[in-house]
């Protein structure tokens, strides 16, 4: 009788990776975003197709399979002069822009995908995206390691409230924060009847975007600046919210707080939920009602209702670090602008042109910022 051979004996073999590149894209971008960590599980086909639908581009969907199961998903469109040959990943900057990779994806899959990348771009630009980022990581091993020139840009700090910490500490909010939020929604109350709702799935339809929409033309965004930045509007990015909620998997990510005043839109406080993330996207209030800070009060009962909902950490981005700080939010991950630069040719151009890009984003502090006088959220002083 013959011995069976000892596992040592037996040679592991490599995994069988497949790349395609096709045009559009491609139905397996969901199937990867469902094995993504949970923090990047919106990069679904919904969002890459309503950031197409409200920014336009034609996209091209480079995928990496790993013995027949899609283990990246790339989505790119053109950028610049078409004789560069550049590409960028399409999305929305809120809360970045990177594409799904699974969360077991090791380096094998992005050397794969960056082997078929430099045949159809010279460079891909990728971000802004948090350092830590999984498929940026992935990209800049292999990157590295096949000889690409990768080059970063500073665009801000992030701000990361750890709600689980806060309350191991002694309980998050505190007590007398909660005191003086109902001090200032008895005096709220005096313009009329306060109705405090939440927003999410099903729920969203053009009226629920169409109130966030009327608080922004009311807020200091219409006031201070072209409007071009607002979340909700016509003239902002209502378009690509629109489209990304028609995705339910997204919808249900999607979430708002809402006060009315006698039935008007006041504030809102808008996030995307990932799992025990919370990523607070933005927020606003009319300006009216500015004395009893409206805007701090909803955004206080978003969090707790957060609480209960499971969520352990929210991540405040970019910006406004004074009233982040009066959360309790501390200095979290870098977020920066990358390019990543074939062999050859291409690549020593962007090393000589490495300083360059860098200067042309902002300056990364070298300590804590204090905070900012004079805050974007007016509420932020309250």
């Amino acid at each position: 009788m013959t011995k069976p051979m000892p596992l040592d004996d037996f040679t592991r073999l490599p995994p069988v990776l497949t790349v395609e590149c096709v045009d559009g894209l491609a139905a397996s971008i969901d199937s990867v975003a469902a094995r993504a960590a949970p923090s990047h599980r919106f990069l679904r086909y919904g969002w890459f197709a309503a950031a197409l639908q409200a920014y336009g581009g034609a996209a091209r969907t480079l995928t990496v399979a790993r013995e027949g199961e899609p283990a990246a998903a790339l989505p790119i469109v053109p950028m610049g002069p078409g004789w560069l040959r550049l590409a960028t990943a399409p999305g929305c900057y809120w809360p970045f822009r990177s594409f799904p990779v699974r969360s077991d994806a090791g380096i094998e899959v992005a050397e794969a995908l960056l082997a078929r990348l430099g045949r159809e771009a010279n460079a891909l630009r990728l971000g802004p995206v948090y350092d830590g980022d999984p498929a940026l990581e992935l990209l800049r091993e292999a990157a590295t390691a096949k000889g690409w020139a990768v080059l970063d840009r500073f665009v801000a700090e992030s701000f990361l409230l750890d709600i689980a910490a806060s309350q191991a500490d002694g309980g998050w909010p505190r007590n007398s924060t909660l005191r003086k939020n109902r001090f200032h929604e008895k005096h709220l109350g005096g313009h009329g009847e306060l109705d405090w709702r939440f927003v999410s799935g099903a729920d969203w339809d053009m009226a629920a975007f169409d109130a966030l929409a009327e608080i922004e033309r009311k807020s200091w965004i219409a006031a201070r600046t072209d409007g071009s930045d607002a979340k909700f509007t016509e003239e902002g990015h209502g378009g690509f919210w629109r489209a990304a909620s028609a995705d339910p998997v997204i919808a249900g990510m999607m979430w708002a707080a809402v006060l009315r005043v006698d039935g008007a839109p006041a504030a809102f406080s808008f996030d995307l939920n990932a799992g025990a993330l919370k990523y607070a996207i933005a927020n606003s209030y009319d300006p009216a009602f500015a004395k009893h800070s409206p805007g701090k009060l909803l955004y206080y009962r978003n969090l707790v209702r957060g609480i209960e909902d499971g969520i352990t950490t929210v991540d405040w981005g970019a910006g406004d670090s004074g009233y982040k700080r009066v959360i309790g939010a501390e200095r979290g991950p870098a977020i920066r602008d990358w390019l990543f630069v074939r062999p050859g040719l291409p690549a020593l151009a962007g090393r000589m042109l490495r300083g360059m890009w860098r200067r042309s984003g902002h300056k990364q502090p070298s300590v804590t910022p204090a905070e900012v006088p004079g805050s974007t959220d007016p509420d932020a002083s309250s």
